[in-house]
């Protein structure tokens, strides 16, 4: 199989890193995370193949072999077809990437007063559960009892990760609370940011700033000379990235049906 873009080839390494169980094919690759179902994107298919992009019902019908009780359609494609109304006809919507990388250390910049930040530990996982599960009950964007038990799994593969030094969460606190947060995952010699939050209370002041710089310096030390970001391309966050020193790259759309349980 061809080099994988940044993206897909970070997001297939920390998924095996979590104990996903990835199958490489000739034409797409197939990702299974047994340990967490309602995992969207560790439980989905990735078409390698430019050319086949806009085989809507190929596809759609193999993601439905491979996951017959999903609910949701999770597909990732290199490019954009050129007939979207085909996807449409399923019921899905297509989400661009926005893929950043630099291999200069990203930009620090300092940490905003009345602010503390630091690793995660201890209670402070159940505070970013707690956050999380929050915020969907707010957006309702999925079934608050599923979407729970995927951010208790992730949030536990999340510390596995950090205790086997290969990945490191960070937090920016105020008065004991988490406001804004990231994780930084080595990948080799690439580190790939992860989850990069600030609440809404809190932005505009420089704490992801602060924290990208933070976890750049860890992965540093832990032998990575590339970082790689990645947002959905409708996401203003990319200007911040920039500043630290971040250039877009070739990124991929996912193409998604969500649940449905209104």
């Amino acid at each position: 199989m061809k080099e994988l873009p940044l993206d897909w080839a970070t997001d297939l390494e920390i998924l095996r890193l979590t104990g996903s169980d990835i199958q490489e094919c000739e034409d797409h690759i197939i990702v299974k995370t047994p340990s967490n179902p309602n995992y969207h994107w560790g439980n989905c298919l990735l078409v390698v193949d430019h050319t086949l992009v806009s085989q809507a019902q190929t596809w759609v019908s193999k993601f439905h072999q491979h996951f017959p009780n999903a609910d949701w359609i999770s597909i990732a494609l290199p490019v954009m077809p050129k007939k979207p109304e085909d996807w449409h006809s399923h019921g899905i919507s297509f989400d661009p990437l926005d893929v950043l990388q630099t291999n200069q250390l990203p930009e620090s910049f300092p940490l905003p007063s009345g602010y503390l930040a630091r690793t995660l530990e201890g209670d402070d996982w159940e505070q970013l559960a707690q956050k999380e599960i929050q915020e969907n009950l707010i957006s309702k964007m999925y079934e608050p009892k599923e979407y729970e038990e995927f951010i208790i799994e992730t949030n536990q593969a999340r510390k596995e990760l950090c205790k086997k030094g290969k990945a490191a969460w960070f937090g920016a606190f105020f008065e004991n609370q988490l406001v804004a947060n990231l994780g930084i995952v080595v990948c080799g010699t690439t580190a790939r940011y992860q989850s990069v939050e600030t609440q809404s209370s809190h932005r505009r002041k420089g704490l992801a700033s602060h924290l990208l710089g933070v976890a750049a310096k860890w992965s540093a030390d832990n032998g990575c000379v590339n970082w790689v970001i990645v947002t959905e391309a409708s996401n203003d966050a990319g200007r911040v990235y920039k500043r630290a020193g971040f250039n877009s790259v070739q990124g991929s759309v996912n193409a998604y049906k969500p649940p449905s349980f209104h």
